[in-house]
């Protein structure tokens, strides 16, 4: 069970592909150089990139899961 294979530094690329958007758990811009992980959460449709704070790993799946909904008790698949 290795967290650190779902967390990923910022890099310019990334930068601007992801700040369309911005973070999907907490609506903030990413920054260069910035700690992000593929996480469920509950929004609509797959995994997406956020700030590695906004989120708790999950033993139980062995994946991120956005930290609001995680503390909602919903779980990580199929709770968003």
């Amino acid at each position: 069970m290795d967290k650190n294979r779902f967390k990923t530094m910022i890099s310019l690329e990334r930068l601007n592909e992801l700040n369309e958007e911005g973070c999907a758990a907490c609506g903030r811009k990413f920054q260069l150089g910035e700690t992000v992980v593929l996480a469920c959460g509950a929004w609509e449709g797959p995994p997406k990139y956020i700030h590695e704070s906004e989120a708790v790993f999950d033993t139980k799946t062995s994946m991120y899961v956005e930290r609001r909904c995680y503390e909602a008790g919903r779980g990580s698949l199929g709770g968003g």
